[in-house]
């Protein structure tokens, strides 16, 4: 998506403010020009600019003025830079969007920090680091972008994207077999299966079914290294379930493809970022 794409979803955002409630406020917002400086106060990388200029647009700045911003966008930025534009903009909109804007740009950029310290130490043994769906409802396109910009993978956007079946899947169906041909009868020609393995001889039974992508959820290393010895050439496997950055190390074993983590979104510590203006 571009800046443009982004309008209606921004603008929604934007209601929550509800400064339409308050006419003589909004009426009363002086619109002297003043100059906008990010201040950074911790270090990160820089993600969500996209974001944080559509929200400036979308109150009527055009996204030209934020060029000097957008060419931090993805990039490590250490504590006490400050950016600053060399445009004004009225001060009635600064102090409208400062607070929507900012949010999402912290957001996004705690996350792709975090992200960025995991796929630092995973990728030099060739796994992958993943996402999941656990999003913040409304915030999956900036949440799955941030995890990218730090170095990570997208698993999955959608349920549809690929079928992964789970043990309520297995529960409800009766079977991983019945699991299995509940989702293949989908019809779905490309679609890839994946399925949530809790076990050794569970593990046994999906390549019987010839499940060649597998997920290994709350394995011990221990564990795994024993579920490897039983990988075949076309198998992919993914480790998942209470894996940090203090733990993450015990799981960087050969025959590991990838490791998908909720905290690279649900857990990221918080960057500090302000954002000043001055006449």
């Amino acid at each position: 998506m571009n800046i443009k794409q982004l309008q209606p979803i921004v603008r929604n955002w934007l209601e929550e403010d509800d400064l339409s409630r308050n006419y003589f406020y909004t009426k009363s917002l002086p619109t002297d020009p003043v100059f906008l400086e990010l201040k950074i106060k911790s270090d990160l990388i820089l993600c969500g600019m996209d974001f944080f200029i559509a929200v400036f647009k979308e109150l009527g700045v055009k996204e030209n003025k934020f060029e000097i911003f957008n060419t931090y966008e993805g990039k490590k930025v250490i504590k006490g830079t400050v950016i600053k534009l060399s445009e004004s903009i009225p001060l009635s909109v600064a102090l409208t969007g400062e607070r929507l804007a900012l949010n999402l740009l912290q957001h996004a950029s705690s996350i792709a920090t975090l992200t960025n310290q995991f796929s630092q130490i995973v990728h030099p043994h060739g796994i992958k680091i993943l996402d999941t769906r656990k999003t913040t409802p409304g915030l999956r396109q900036l949440e799955k972008y941030a995890v990218r910009t730090g170095g990570g993978f997208n698993h999955r956007f959608g349920q549809t994207d690929t079928w992964m079946i789970k043990d309520n899947h297995k529960t409800c169906f009766g079977d991983l077999k019945s699991a299995v041909d509940f989702f293949v009868n989908q019809g779905v020609f490309y679609n890839n299966l994946v399925v949530e393995i809790h076990d050794l001889m569970e593990l046994q039974t999906a390549k019987d079914l010839n499940i060649k992508h597998i997920m290994l959820d709350n394995f011990s290393p221990e564990d795994i290294k024993k579920a490897i010895k039983l990988k075949e050439l076309g198998m992919t496997y993914e480790v998942s379930g209470g894996i940090n950055l203090d733990n993450i190390h015990d799981y960087l074993i050969s025959g590991v493809d990838a490791i998908s983590s909720s905290s690279l979104i649900s857990s990221a510590p918080r960057v500090d970022i302000s954002l000043k203006y001055s006449p």
